[in-house]
């Protein structure tokens, strides 16, 4: 199954699977995780138009992630691969969470962006040592919310010194 390549007419097949790879986007031919991370900027600018804040907001970032768990668990079971790059839920989870504690606008959005993928790509410590001793839907999750709180970290300390 090493060989196996999912297309769109797979996840079609699979709603839970188009779910796990962010609506198609984690079938991007590079970088999934990038492209998986831009559904998080519709559906976080869709729950600030609604005006979706306070106590509803955490319960939106909680339920995205443990139902990530299982629909990221689900999406790997059905391609028999662990940890599949193209599993992009666990992206737009932790996105949509970074994006709903920062203010509003490209201004911020853009270097949330840009540091969240960093944080996911390089996987400082100990989110690579998550990375490596969780497995299974918890484990995809688990990774990118610690990056998503560090991307917060940063922010928020940048914001202060400025």
């Amino acid at each position: 199954m090493a060989d196996f390549k999912p297309n769109f007419a797979w996840l079609l097949r699979r709603p839970v699977c188009l779910l796990g790879f962010g609506f198609g986007t984690g079938l991007a031919p590079f970088a999934p995780g990038t492209f998986g991370t831009l559904p998080a900027l519709p559906a976080a600018f869709l729950l600030h138009q609604a005006g979706v804040g306070g106590i509803t907001l955490v319960l939106v970032c909680a339920l995205m992630f443990i139902v990530g768990i299982w629909i990221c668990s689900r999406t790997e079971r059905a391609l028999g691969i662990q940890d599949f790059g193209g599993i992009v839920w666990d992206e737009i989870a932790a996105m949509v969470l970074v994006l709903a504690y920062i203010p509003f606008g490209w201004r911020w959005w853009l270097p949330a962006f840009v540091l969240f993928r960093f944080f996911d790509a390089v996987k400082p410590w100990p989110i690579k040592w998550f990375d490596a001793r969780i497995h299974g839907g918890l484990g995809i999750m688990l990774d990118d919310l610690i990056a998503a709180l560090f991307t917060l970290g940063v922010l928020k300390m940048i914001n202060f010194m400025v």
